[in-house]
């Protein structure tokens, strides 16, 4: 029984290799077949994207992308989720040893991903905002996309629930709600510490809009 079984995953294995394997072939073929006009197409079409995409990043520039900056009112934050598609604003108050990690980690974040508006606030300077996105636990950051809020994270619990967690934890944290460009794997997180702690288990998440929060028991303080 045992090698029936493993006769029929050998047999398995080599179609799904075949498969590949004409596919690759299939699409030699094609590009071997593609003439001047086709090549020239081809080469005006990515141009074209390119030329777009720097466009896009003057844009971006230009909104102040790149930099980890201050809002310093409400008004600004209303005023940058509205010229950015993409925000990333950190809730914070001075005294808070958590919200200075965050800072260290965002000044990083800014300079790499500069499609994303990455900035914070005081939150003391914005209870209007804080009251009506429900803040309740420093720091919590906002990500907010085409001018919605689309997630929170609160405090550290979702970045491995340490202080050493790595920019990477970070990075793929924000890009779980859509809201920077990323390549790697959204369902398994980083490495959560620089000692190289063990991967933790992820869940998808789902878009939060509203609701209750600030469970986070480690984090700095009550708002």
């Amino acid at each position: 029984m045992a090698g029936m079984k493993s006769a029929m995953v050998e047999q398995q294995l080599i179609a799904a290799t075949q498969i590949i394997e004409q596919q690759l072939d299939n699409e030699i073929e094609r590009l071997d077949n593609l003439d001047s006009e086709d090549l020239d197409a081809i080469r005006r079409e990515r141009l074209a994207a390119m030329k777009k995409r720097q466009q896009k990043k003057q844009e971006w520039i230009s909104n102040g992308h790149g930099d980890y900056g201050e809002l310093y009112d409400e008004k600004e934050f209303f005023e940058v989720t509205k010229k950015s598609d993409n925000v990333v604003c950190h809730f914070y108050r001075d005294q808070f040893e958590r919200c200075k990690i965050v800072d260290k980690h965002f000044k990083i974040l800014a300079r790499n991903h500069i499609e994303t508006k990455f900035c914070k606030i005081n939150a003391e300077k914005a209870p209007f905002l804080a009251e009506r996105l429900k803040i309740r636990v420093l720091p919590t950051i906002c990500l907010v996309k085409d001018g919605k809020t689309k997630d929170f994270i609160i405090g550290f619990t979702d970045l491995g629930n340490c202080d050493d967690f790595t920019t990477e934890v970070m990075e793929w944290r924000i890009a779980r709600a859509d809201v920077i460009e990323y390549n790697g794997d959204l369902l398994s997180m980083p490495s959560f510490n620089k000692k190289g702690g063990q991967q933790m288990d992820v869940q998808r998440k789902k878009t939060i809009r509203g609701g209750r929060r600030g469970d986070d028991s480690d984090s700095d303080s009550d708002y």
